[in-house]
């Protein structure tokens, strides 16, 4: 009985739940130095530099100022676009015929004409490569009936997301009043569109066409001219007006780190470049990932009290990863399990079970919010009589 007793206990010890929802943010120091004596994005009002895996703050500056995003708007209404598709709402080869509202669009534009029809991966290129404000509206209009409630949508995506600075007024960027972000919440929204894969395949491209078989074809060129110059780059947006200044969300990979870099009011697009590549250099050649859990990895098992399965295999859904300086040594990074005491049926698919909290050198690493990858009903009677019989007679069940 002792014995058993004490390998329960071990299973709920080494038990972490499948999915790691989000990492808690965290700035990332050099040894001896604080954030501001890295000289890093100098000349921007905001900025923010995170790990995309698990959303570790690497640096930041003023990042939760809210500020006009220009374009970098269009990160949300791209998001909202993948998410459809992913859905099955919409296809990339649908039609979507141009209203005479988004064909009035001013700014960047891919000079759409009323009632000309476009798939939904050519206005895709069109919003990510040339900035199209007509594509963004279009896109909306297709999505969501009006612009005005695919706005809403972008407001409610915003609060699912707990972007606390942000507050859209229109789909593409341009200037309107209560129209706002942040270096930070930009960056969070970059990231959630990053789980897309597909997206890169427009935000990476450097060039293409639209209406290419037609008379007046329309040569697109990427206006982040990162994805054509540093190694790794493949996106996400850039972003300008009078009053937003220079502005760009971008995106780099190496080596199996992908890195999420945001800058706003920079004062020209040189400077911007030039800062953006300085915060990537910087994050490629100091830090990693370090794998804590591979993906498929059994980690543990979960009594379930009164379940229609007695415990919950545990195995990890994906690879999770902890960002760590170049050269740490393993032996630094401990973690602790916070679970509660007893799990009662029913548990539900998706339900919140715990965290998994990551040190290095005992110091608060990282925090993986822990949910069941699976549902576990209330066990019957039935259920209940022949596990008891059999643990009578000291039969598994």
């Amino acid at each position: 009985m002792k014995k058993r007793l004490i390998l329960c206990c071990m299973a709920l010890l080494l038990a972490v739940p499948l999915g790691a929802v989000q990492a808690r943010a965290a700035v990332v120091e050099e040894p001896g130095n604080t954030a501001s004596e890295l000289a890093l994005a100098e000349q921007a009002l905001s900025a923010i530099l995170i790990d995309a895996d698990t959303g570790t703050v690497i640096f930041e500056k003023k990042s939760h100022e809210q500020l006009p995003p220009a374009s970098i708007t269009k990160i949300m209404t791209m998001l909202l676009t993948m998410e459809a598709i992913d859905q099955g709402k919409l296809k990339l080869n649908d039609k979507v015929t141009t209203s005479e509202y988004a064909a009035s669009m001013g700014g960047s534009q891919i000079f759409l004409e009323p009632g000309e029809e476009m798939t939904v991966d050519e206005l895709l290129k069109g919003v990510a490569m040339a900035s199209g404000n007509d594509a963004s509206v279009a896109l909306a209009e297709k999505i969501a009936g009006t612009e005005k409630a695919f706005v809403n949508m972008m407001n409610e995506k915003a609060k699912e997301l707990g972007l606390k600075d942000t507050h859209f007024s229109n789909c593409n960027g341009l200037p309107v009043e209560n129209h706002y972000s942040s270096a930070h919440d930009i960056a969070m929204m970059s990231r959630e569109l990053l789980k897309y894969e597909g997206i890169t395949a427009y935000t990476g491209a450097y060039q293409d066409y639209l209406r290419q078989e037609t008379e007046k074809p329309f040569w697109l060129v990427n206006t982040n001219k990162l994805v054509r110059f540093y190694s790794g780059a493949d996106g996400l947006k850039t972003g300008y007006t009078s009053e937003a200044k220079f502005c760009l969300a971008a995106t780099a990979k190496r080596d199996g780190l992908r890195l999420i870099a945001v800058v706003l009011g920079e004062p020209n697009t040189k400077t911007r470049n030039s800062e953006v590549s300085s915060m990537f250099d910087y994050a490629f050649s100091q830090y990693a990932l370090h794998p804590i859990y591979k993906a498929g990895e059994v980690i543990g098992k979960v009594k379930v009290h009164r379940g229609e399965a007695s415990q919950l295999d545990l195995a990890a859904s994906r690879t999770m990863n902890v960002l760590v300086k170049k050269g740490s040594q393993p032996a630094d990074i401990t973690q602790k399990l916070e679970l509660p005491d007893k799990l009662s049926a029913p548990i539900h698919e998706g339900q919140m079970i715990g965290k998994l909290i990551i040190y290095q050198d005992g110091k608060p690493l990282t925090e993986f919010e822990l949910k069941a990858a699976s549902s576990i009903e209330k066990a019957g009677w039935w259920t209940m009589f022949k596990r008891t019989a059999s643990h009578l007679f000291f039969v598994d069940s």
